[in-house]
């Protein structure tokens, strides 16, 4: 039997264990991956510290993965050996039920998730689904392409639906971290000015988001020096959401970009009137996969990222839980 290392979720509420486990084998239009790189995600904390419920145990998290296709099983045909390929979040949908069949394969009453219902990438082998992996732009390297298979797509699918509308000119992200310093540079690409919300208090946060372009950058518990078009808010933080809508203008959008937030305290109708509207996001489409990867490809984004290794998976999710990364913690592994 072949074995691997890999970072296994045993319970939780507890630390990942370094293990050696056997090497996984590629089933039906599955590739075998060997991973070089993994991101830490917020939603890798959300898993681990038992936010979200019924995760596959024991389990090897992380859904923002590179590496190359060392083995293909039964028709899989679209890559080839040594192909370099990401491996997001969405890893299955039945494809047959009423939200596929309506292309909303995001809301798939039978998808599986990378890192939460299928073994993801915190490990040096993976196997993943040929249909919902994507080709990596050469002009990242492996560490530096992670983020963008969530932070990047979750992100942009985001911004999209905070675009909805047309003649959004001024838009606000709320949690400073991976997301959202990969969205503001689209954003700004795009000519749209951006106002940044971090921690109050976190100078170092805000002078980031500064470098990066924003027109304007402050605590979440500060007003804009101009009312918002649309918000983003990637921290999990139910109160941001009442705080946003104060921010954004008649007819502004309030997006939700996390798959689990704190309670949304109370607020008055008065702030959500004059048609501001809440949304939020679930999950990523292989569509918004393709188009967020074509961008990526023309549009040389700048990923800020904090190196670590497999086995100081732990040391990462602490940091991140505690607020002390800038830009995306990644495992090289």
């Amino acid at each position: 039997m072949l074995s691997m290392r890999a970072m296994l979720l045993e319970r939780p509420g507890e630390p990942l264990r370094l293990r050696e486990v056997e090497i996984p084998t590629p089933g039906e239009r599955e590739v075998l991956i060997s991973v070089s790189a993994c991101g830490v995600c917020r939603t890798d904390l959300h898993i681990l510290d038992g936010e979200l419920a019924e995760p596959k145990l024991p389990l090897i998290p992380g859904h923002e993965i590179v590496g190359r296709v060392v083995a293909k099983g039964e028709n899989a045909e679209r890559f080839s050996t040594g192909d370099r390929i990401g491996v997001p979040w969405l890893g299955y949908t039945d494809e047959s039920c009423r939200y596929c069949l309506r292309g909303e394969e995001n809301l798939c009453d039978n998808a599986r998730f990378t890192g939460y219902t299928i073994d993801g990438g915190y490990a040096e082998y993976t196997v993943a689904d040929e249909r919902y992996c994507l080709p990596i732009p050469e002009r990242y390297d492996d560490l530096r392409a992670a983020p963008l298979l969530c932070a990047g797509l979750i992100g942009y699918r985001s911004y999209r639906l905070a675009l909805s509308k047309p003649g959004v000119e001024r838009l606000g992200i709320y949690g400073f971290g991976a997301a959202a310093h990969i969205i503001a540079q689209v954003a700004l690409f795009e000519g749209i000015d951006v106002y940044a919300f971090t921690r109050p208090g976190d100078l170092e946060a805000q002078e980031f988001a500064l470098s990066l372009g924003a027109a304007w950058a402050g605590g979440s518990d500060e007003m804009p020096p101009q009312e918002l078009d649309a918000a983003i808010i990637f921290a999990p933080v139910g109160s941001l959401v009442p705080a946003a809508l104060r921010a954004v203008s008649k007819g502004g959008t309030v997006v939700c970009g996390g798959i689990h937030m704190s309670d949304i305290p109370s607020f008055p109708y008065s702030m959500l009137w004059e048609e501001r509207s809440i949304r939020s996001v679930a999950n990523l489409t292989r569509r918004d996969g393709e188009e967020f990867i074509s961008l990526a490809r023309d549009l040389h984004i700048r990923t800020e990222i904090q190196e670590f290794g497999l086995d100081e998976a732990n040391v990462a999710l602490d940091l991140l839980r505690a607020g002390r990364l800038q830009g995306a913690a990644v495992l090289k592994i």
